[in-house]
């Protein structure tokens, strides 16, 4: 029997539907860390952060077993996207309680020079250009630093951006240009440089 390691995502959800439980502990490897880090960076307290993503895994177990996953190919899009949907319900029942979720944020980073070519081939900037980039994120509205993180740290399209987040391409990409202008401004106000090389 070939290792659960080499199989792909959709084989793994299809042995888990038919009762391998071991298949899903293998997809929960797969994306634990990534998952974690994309919930921990939004919602920015631990034990927030440790019940959200306990409630998307078993989200993601139920509709499983339900047989209702259609997303082939997509497993960790569509696991963001559960995650997505608490946040967003956490932020909704946190609101007055001083959380925010800020609705103006993520879009085209694409135009700008700041990180072009890599927008452009996908491919990771610099390290210190990360770590400044991190820097200043920490600063943006929470939509804003949602959309950042899932084009920048999680590598996502900004189809699969918009698909997760619920709103149009323009949307995330609107948001990406206001994230892009805000980290500008805090950078030469800072005298940071996002040069890339």
């Amino acid at each position: 029997m070939e290792a659960l390691n080499l199989r792909t995502d959709d084989e793994l959800v299809a042995l888990f539907m038919g009762g391998r439980n071991e298949a899903f502990d293998e997809l929960l490897f797969r994306y634990q860390d990534r998952l974690y880090s994309y919930i921990s960076y939004i919602v920015r307290n631990d034990d927030m952060a440790d019940d959200l993503f306990q409630e998307t895994f078993v989200k993601a177990i139920v509709t499983l077993r339900q047989g209702r996953y259609r997303q082939h190919g997509k497993f960790f899009a569509w696991l963001t996207r559960i995650a997505h949907n608490l946040l967003i319900d956490q932020f909704r029942t946190e609101q007055n309680e001083g959380m925010l979720y800020d609705e103006e944020a993520e879009a085209a980073w694409h135009s700008s020079a700041l990180l072009e070519d890599n927008y452009r081939e996908s491919e990771m900037v610099t390290e210190q250009v990360l770590k400044d980039v991190r820097r200043l994120m920490d600063h943006l509205p929470d939509l804003q630093r949602e959309v950042v993180y899932m084009r920048f740290y999680q590598d996502l399209s900004f189809k699969e951006i918009s698909d997760i987040t619920g709103v149009s391409i323009n949307t995330a990409l609107g948001r990406m240009r206001y994230a892009i202008l805000n980290m500008r401004r805090m950078a030469e106000q800072n005298h940071i440089s996002l040069a890339v090389g």
